[in-house]
């Protein structure tokens, strides 16, 4: 093995995710786990929890996760990396801090984590290194070893994670009418967030007028948009949209939504519209909901055609892409010399959170950072 291939220090990677319902009954506890501190009463739970009792109460992100554990360990077997994956969620089982538990009863020390969540924000990084901070106090509090924990870089602009959705936006193109095909638009949707916590996202110095968050979006929107255009030879017009808003209505969260650019786009004489879910990993519940659903639903009632593109899942290409990571991240902890792999204009994420970056909403310790107590 090369050095480059050699994923010492790291003696397991975690996969770390947000964790979902896999029945009716674990529905409204579930969301009391996701709302925990916030005073919600059940009695709204159960309203919230609507979108998951469509779906029996399912979500299918666990099964999504279970499906890219299979993949990332089949893609180390083959590439004859013997490094253990394990699985940790945020708000369902299995949950972080018992995974922890199991690794370091298992003698691991140095562990990599991968969470499914490719951009800066506080929800999709600083709030799972603040999860990671707390299971981490957990061990120590029982007297168990305390691991090292190394939070693998952003991936939104790597090969493996937006080749998968250039081919999604591809066939989807293919599968509308032939008529409406060629003056469709393209609407990349993401989760809207405050605007505030969009503003404060990523590093200090890109703080402002939408942070890294947007600007890593637009960025992979760019991307996709101009490899569609060298395959297809048509130059599809294309806008930033976003969905899943919540929250209390005051408050400006990122606009527009998704509806309402359907809604726009048909009033405007668009014929078609393909949307693209660049900002989740997997086709779980807010995808299935509020694309396959409601924004279809919309679609429908306009008259207007649309498809949905897949998102990356369990993709060989994100597989591979994720050992990747983890064999760049362990050659620059041995300080070795390697070039890391990012497309486009914005280059490679920082490997280690700055301080200041996607500062929390109050003062918590979080882990992975270069302000980190772990």
């Amino acid at each position: 093995m090369s050095d480059l291939r050699d994923p010492a220090p790291y003696d397991a990677l975690l996969l770390l995710s947000f964790g979902g319902p896999e029945g009716p009954d674990d529905v409204v506890p579930f969301l009391a786990n996701v709302t925990r501190g916030r005073g919600i009463p059940e009695e709204r739970l159960k309203e919230v929890g609507k979108h998951y009792f469509l779906f029996g109460g399912v979500s299918p992100i666990n099964a999504q996760n279970r499906a890219l554990l299979d993949a990332l360990r089949k893609d180390l077997a083959d590439h004859a990396l013997e490094l253990p994956v394990y699985w940790g969620n945020r708000n369902w089982a299995p949950y972080l801090t018992d995974t922890l538990r199991e690794m370091v009863t298992d003698g691991r020390r140095r562990i990599a984590v991968l969470a499914t969540s490719a951009y800066a924000s506080y929800s999709g990084c600083r709030q799972y290194r603040e999860n990671l901070a707390e299971s981490l106090a957990a061990l120590e509090a029982e007297g168990l070893p305390v691991p090292r924990v190394d939070k693998l870089r952003h991936y939104f602009n790597h090969p493996g994670f937006v080749g998968p959705m250039v081919d999604g936006v591809l066939a989807s193109l293919a599968d509308l009418p032939e008529d409406v095909r060629a003056g469709a638009h393209l609407a990349f949707t993401t989760h809207s967030i405050p605007v505030s916590a969009a503003d404060t996202s990523g590093p200090v110095e890109t703080h402002g007028d939408g942070g890294s968050y947007v600007a890593e979006h637009l960025e992979v929107a760019r991307l996709i948009s101009e490899a569609v255009r060298e395959e297809t030879g048509i130059e599809h017009p294309w806008q930033l949209v976003y969905q899943s808003r919540s929250g209390a209505p005051h408050i400006p969260w990122l606009e527009p939504d998704i509806c309402d650019h359907l809604e726009t786009l048909h009033g405007d004489g668009v014929p078609a519209v393909v949307m693209a879910p660049i900002g989740f990993v997997s086709d779980h519940m807010e995808v299935l909901y509020d694309l396959d659903t409601e924004a279809t639903a919309k679609a429908a009632e306009l008259g207007l055609p649309v498809r949905r593109s897949a998102t990356v899942g369990a993709d060989p290409r994100f597989a591979a892409a994720v050992r990747e990571l983890l064999l760049e991240r362990a050659a620059a902890e041995r300080d070795r010399p390697v070039t890391p792999c990012a497309l486009g204009a914005l280059g490679p994420s920082h490997d280690l959170c700055p301080v200041g970056c996607c500062p929390a909403r109050a003062l918590k310790p979080a882990a992975a950072g270069a302000d980190s107590p772990f």
